[in-house]
């Protein structure tokens, strides 16, 4: 009986552990497909035009910065649109966390009177398709005179972003100890006081993630800009649209655009990947 039950453990941990690899090898899977076309798509970018083209693809085909120098050198310049995606992504991921943090707070450790329903209001506000609202916002920017106006953009992108980042924040705040909150007010601390020394700190990692998100999404976003904006406050994904045109695909030189364009976003997303997993964990339900 004692060989029977010392056995029984150690082949439920063999199972365990069995099942712990599958999942593993299955995590890397993913993890590669995710990864095989952006790596394609770099790889691609230092091709040329023709060795590009072939079908089945030239993977072993000279590596060449020609897409690159077209990129810079030919054509429009691209700096203007990744300056105005830049301006449009900072100003509005700043004022939604100017305003979706007081909120947050609202409704979660000093919840307001019927807090649940401002939040399905909030939720709402994602349930209408964007394209159902865009005529009538052109025809008040062109009645206003706001048509290619970058501000225009980060009032729209604010507003998109605002109800999705009050829903996480309100989650990361939730977290806040109310022992930390007690303590403070016993010290003589004010609200503002409160919320820059005790609460900023242990939600930061909430913080950088909501304001990784909300920069992604309104770095990514094309429908309103591709409508809305012509030469002046033109993003970089309306300048992605001008390499098809009707003279062909040039693929080398699309793939360096798209490298170039993503570049900003992989470089936040790496440098904020810790507190990106901290926060998207801080409001996870325990």
């Amino acid at each position: 009986m004692s060989a029977i039950a010392t056995t029984a453990p150690a082949a439920v941990e063999k199972k365990k552990s069995r099942g712990a690899a599958w999942l593993s090898l299955l995590a890397w899977v993913i993890g590669i497909l995710f990864v095989l076309p952006v790596v394609w798509m770099v790889l691609t970018s230092f091709h040329g035009e023709s060795d590009a083209a072939q079908n089945p693809p030239a993977v072993f085909a000279p590596i060449t910065l020609e897409g690159y120098r077209e990129f810079f050198t030919g054509g429009a310049s691209p700096w203007p649109p990744l300056l105005n995606s830049l301006t449009a992504s900072i100003v509005s991921t700043a004022l939604v966390l100017l305003l979706s943090i007081p909120a947050a707070y609202a409704l979660s450790i000093k919840p307001v009177k019927k807090w649940t329903d401002t939040l399905f209001f909030f939720l709402s506000t994602k349930m209408l398709p964007v394209v159902a609202g865009l005529l009538p916002l052109y025809l008040f920017a062109q009645n206003a005179g706001l048509l290619d106006n970058i501000w225009l953009l980060i009032v729209f992108y604010t507003s998109m972003n605002l109800p999705i980042a009050v829903w996480m924040m309100r989650s990361f705040l939730s977290e806040v100890p109310v022992e930390m909150l007690e303590a403070a007010q016993m010290d003589g601390a004010n609200l503002v006081k409160t919320m820059r020394s005790v609460i900023a700190p242990v939600v930061m990692p909430g913080i950088a993630a909501t304001a990784l998100i909300c920069f992604i999404f309104s770095w990514n976003e094309l429908l309103f800009a591709r409508v809305l904006t012509a030469t002046v406050a033109e993003t970089a994904p309306v300048f992605l649209t001008s390499f098809v045109t009707s003279q062909g695909l040039f693929l080398a030189q699309l793939c360096a655009a798209a490298f170039v364009v993503s570049l900003p976003v992989l470089v936040a997303g790496f440098a904020a990947q810790d507190k990106l997993v901290q926060g998207l964990s801080l409001g996870s339900v325990k």
